[in-house]
């Protein structure tokens, strides 16, 4: 089964604005219990939609460098990108329909 990635400050502008397909990224921490609540649904949300788009956690604690430049201020928040630019937002725990929701945004 496949599993959100995780993404590092370094590798963001590869492995996010650079990429060829969409991308979903969770501004996460360990510490948090709604982040905690929507692994699980990143989980199977990545397996779904494998090769389609990119599932991909940036903890916030460990890479500070990002966040602040996409205004992150409260976790978990989902930020979907596509060719390196920000189609939508959502901030909170979600229930799996919101995220496909979302990711329809650029999936035909």
């Amino acid at each position: 089964m496949s599993k959100a990635t995780p993404v590092t400050d370094n590798a963001f502008q590869k492995e996010v604005l650079e990429s060829d397909i969409p991308v979903l990224v969770d501004f996460w921490a360990t510490w948090c219990g709604p982040c905690q609540i929507m692994g699980p649904v990143l989980d199977i949300i990545a397996d779904e939609y494998a090769g389609k788009v990119k599932i991909l956690k940036l903890n916030v604690d460990e890479n500070q460098a990002t966040p602040p430049k996409y205004g992150i201020r409260g976790i978990p928040t989902l930020i979907l990108f596509n060719k390196g630019q920000i189609v939508d937002t959502i901030i909170g725990a979600q229930p799996k329909g919101n995220v496909d929701n979302l990711l329809k945004k650029v999936i035909a």
